[in-house]
């Protein structure tokens, strides 16, 4: 409900991905605004920054590296450019992502009480915040067959599951394109296999968010600098 209610968000996340065998860390700075969508991203690091209006450029996204040669790019966010070593696109960015696959998640557990654990209070990244951990009892797959015209990013869209994770028991990493129909996946029944995640006391968002598969940690996201339903 605290997510539904965001109109527009600034915030700063440091991400920790991990890519195949490495894990890679990236801090960004970034502006959304949900409907219609908008958002501006800063990699200060990379020197890189990325413009998105939904109806705009054919909805690519405006992509300038401060770095030779130069120039402004109009890429497509579902493309392998923009998709490369990174577990979502800038479609998921913000927290209503999040906030649909833990829903969905929860949804599909039958034991919603065994799945689901709060562990008191805690301060993280300045925040003083309740610390819930998800964990399901067992994190099975089961069989898949591609559709016309469906993608990997489409389909775990489809089915609310991790798009990297589905990449990674499929070795699929580099398929950002159509997928030949009929060909059979292993999909996973639930989102992740386990997840901690750090709620505001006052806003109830998460400003921090651990996700775990069969393998250990996925991915881990800390949020700062958080500024809900000002004017950008």
């Amino acid at each position: 409900d605290s997510i539904k209610a965001i109109q527009t968000v600034r915030f700063k996340v440091v991400a920790i991905e991990r890519v195949q065998s490495s894990y890679i860390k990236v801090t960004s700075e970034s502006k959304v605004q949900i409907k219609p969508r908008k958002l501006y991203l800063v990699n200060k690091e990379k020197k890189l920054e990325i413009l998105f209006v939904s109806g705009q450029n054919n909805n690519k996204a405006v992509v300038k590296p401060h770095t030779f040669p130069y120039l402004t790019f109009l890429l497509n966010p579902l493309g392998s450019m923009m998709r490369k070593n990174q577990h979502y696109t800038i479609n998921e960015l913000g927290f209503h992502f999040m906030a649909k696959s833990i829903e969905f998640t929860l949804s599909k557990e039958k034991e919603f009480g065994n799945g689901l654990t709060y562990l008191g209070t805690q301060t993280k990244n300045n925040y003083k915040c309740h610390l819930l951990v998800y964990e399901a009892k067992s994190f099975p797959f089961f069989e898949y067959t591609v559709l016309e015209k469906e993608t990997v990013s489409s389909i775990a869209a489809k089915l609310i599951v991790n798009d990297y994770i589905l990449r990674s028991k499929n070795n699929l990493y580099t398929e950002f394109g159509y997928l030949k129909a009929g060909t059979k996946l292993q999909v996973p029944v639930y989102y992740c296999k386990k997840t901690v995640f750090y709620l505001d006391e006052k806003t109830m968002l998460p400003v921090s968010v651990s996700v775990f598969d069969n393998i250990g940690l996925l991915e881990n996201y800390d949020f700062t600098n958080i500024i809900l339903n000002k004017p950008i």
